[in-house]
């Protein structure tokens, strides 16, 4: 049996080969190598280890497909929400807010597109100098720049709604990470004077005061929305779903004439300035529709400045402040007196200086022994007021204040109207029946007041006040008149109210050139309310008339508060108001003269009789 070869034989063959044919002084060319042979190669691989090989390889194509059917199929809408909170954005479409204007169609407030500056402050790539010219473009000092910068580093808004040339000047600096956005501002052209009716708004278009408060709904319109892809850079490359478009909100025009709301306005601020009083109101009516024509108030605001205003600025005084209104309520007595049969306007009463009820005394400055209802109410008799209020059962008063609209918020949608005072008639004792007679123990507000002598100038009906007129912007059609007295009634408190502006009476500075008026003056003591006591030395100063006096147009009440330079007396401090107002209104409106201006001067050394108060 022949022997088989040894491993070490065929090692030294293959070596002897492997001399013989590499080349002198060369290596083995790598062709001629025989990886085949390699008793490595040449071992067997143990079969677990292949199909271990082949199994992870198929598991790892299983995992990323269960990978991508979870994210494509399965998780798809959370993927999809991550995509989007990183590159989707909901773009607002600002609707623009509704107009504001007078009877006339005048703007009173309007929007106008205004670029608003903002920036990300760890983008902002600006040197110190750069930044000193960003800080003087806006409007701020470097100090306040970078101490909104470091306050918010992803996101700070650096002005909102600043002028097209502020905008443009920001943009000529070209810095990296400072940008704008076009939003819209609200213009008051009629400012100060109109600011109270009108309102105000916020940075982002809301109204805060006023009409533009009270009507937000209407004015605001909806905003539209829309969807879009962003890149990186902040830039839109697609359209993602529908779009909303926005709609704009309605114009709305007022009962005011701006024109006549202007005249107010500046004759309560020159009346204020003069008595060097704290605040002045003045409300003009429309007596046959009953829409405000005018509610001005001084001090003011501007609209458009949304700091550094004082708060009691801001107050629509006409409307929410209450106050005793002194002797403007002798002629409701009066009305009722007559329109009860008691009592005739030309029947004669007893009026001493003093009258005493339950032992607290009711005085007269300036009083005749005897007078008739007429002369009460032309030389404001407490008195006389007194003794006929306290011949009518307290209910009856009550009820008749309450029908003309005393403790009862004006009917216009206006925020913060007050009700007034107006206690229950059960609760009065006999002094407050005399005292709630010449403007005592009740409070009302300006525009009560204007409203309930609407009774006098339209022959004994009253209609409600109104403030915004029909979106066609035609006056309304009278609502219905509720009858408060009899035209009889009304005609003859009228004449009285006539002989209040005449020799006489408490009210010569009421008079207008051209034109018959009619009203009452009223003085009454500011009741301190932590003493608990009547200030001797605080007054209001009122007057509320009508004009022309023998078919009234018009009504206007004044209100002069805290006056400080002499005079006090309604008749005094408000009536010149009063007669100024009415000038300028009735001829804005084209009410012809009614009386000869030469016949109608009054001697300057004829004094008003002094009104008790």
């Amino acid at each position: 049996m022949k022997k088989k070869p040894s491993a070490g034989l065929f090692a030294r063959l293959f070596a002897r080969k492997a001399d013989a044919q590499r080349p002198r002084g060369g290596a083995l060319p790598a062709r001629s190598v025989a990886y085949s042979t390699s008793p490595l190669l040449a071992s067997k691989t143990p079969p677990w280890r292949s199909k271990f090989i082949v199994g992870l390889v198929a598991a790892s194509f299983i995992v990323l497909l269960g990978r991508a059917l979870y994210i494509q199929v399965l998780g798809n809408d959370f993927f999809q929400r991550q995509g989007e909170i990183r590159f989707a954005r909901n773009l607002d479409l600002s609707a623009s807010r509704g107009r504001i204007l007078d009877r006339n169609g005048q703007i009173l407030a309007v929007s106008v597109p205004s670029p608003s500056i903002w920036a990300i402050p760890k983008d902002l790539d600006a040197d110190r100098n750069q930044r000193r010219q960003l800080a003087r473009a806006l409007g701020m000092t470097s100090a306040e720049l970078d101490e909104r910068l470091q306050r918010h580093p992803s996101f700070v808004w650096l002005r909102r709604q600043v002028d097209e040339q502020v905008g443009r000047d920001v943009a000529a600096l070209g810095l990296k990470g400072v940008h704008q956005v076009r939003e819209y501002k609200r213009k008051y052209p009629e400012g100060e004077a109109a600011a109270h009716v009108v309102g105000s708004t916020n940075a982002d278009e809301r109204g805060q005061e006023g009409v533009e408060f009270a009507h937000e709904r209407a004015l605001a319109g909806n905003d539209g929305k829309r969807r879009v892809i962003k890149d990186a850079r902040g830039r839109v490359v697609e359209d993602i779903g529908e779009s909303v478009q926005p709609v704009d909100g309605h114009d709305l025009r007022l009962t005011i004439d701006s024109k006549i709301q202007f005249f107010a306005y500046q004759r309560v601020r020159d009346a204020v300035n003069e008595n060097r009083a704290a605040s002045g109101s003045v409300v003009v009516l429309d007596a046959q529709s009953g829409g405000v024509l005018a509610m001005a108030n001084y001090p003011s605001f501007v609209p458009e400045q949304r700091g550094g205003t004082v708060l009691s600025a801001r107050r629509n005084l006409a409307l929410v402040d209450t106050a005793e209104p002194g002797s403007t309520m002798k002629p409701f007595i009066a009305a009722l007196a007559l329109e009860s049969g008691r009592f005739r306007p030309t029947e004669v009463l007893a009026t001493p200086r003093q009258l005493f009820i339950t032992g607290l005394p009711i005085t007269d400055e300036h009083s005749l022994p005897m007078m008739t209802v007429e002369q009460i109410v032309q030389r404001s008799s407490n008195v006389g007021t007194a003794k006929m209020a306290m011949t009518m059962p307290a209910r009856e008063i009550w009820d008749f204040y309450t029908r003309v609209g005393f403790g009862q918020k004006p009917p216009i949608d206006f925020p913060g109207r007050e009700t007034g005072r107006l206690r229950g008639w059960q609760s009065w004792r006999p002094i407050d029946q005399a005292t709630v007679g010449f403007g005592y123990g009740v409070s009302v507000s300006l525009m009560q007041l204007a409203q309930a002598y609407t009774v006098f100038a339209r022959d004994g009906d009253m209609v409600p006040i109104s403030l915004v007129l029909p979106e066609d912007g035609k006056p309304a059609a009278p609502p219905a008149a509720q009858q408060i007295v009899s035209a009889q009634t009304a005609r003859a408190v009228r004449k009285m109210l006539a002989m209040v502006t005449q020799p006489g009476g408490t009210a010569l500075k009421a008079q207008v050139p051209g034109y018959s008026v009619a009203g009452k003056t009223g003085t009454s003591r500011k009741w301190l309310k932590h003493e608990k006591r009547y200030a001797s030395d605080r007054h209001r100063g009122w007057f509320v008339g009508l004009a022309p006096a023998d078919k009234p147009r018009i009504v206007v009440a004044v209100m002069i508060d805290e006056p400080k330079a002499g005079k006090y007396f309604g008749g005094d401090v408000a009536a010149p108001v009063f007669s100024q107002v009415v000038q300028q209104t009735l001829r804005a409106m084209g009410v012809p003269p009614d009386l000869d201006v030469k016949s109608q001067i009054v001697a300057h050394d004829v004094p008003a009789v002094q009104e008790s108060f």
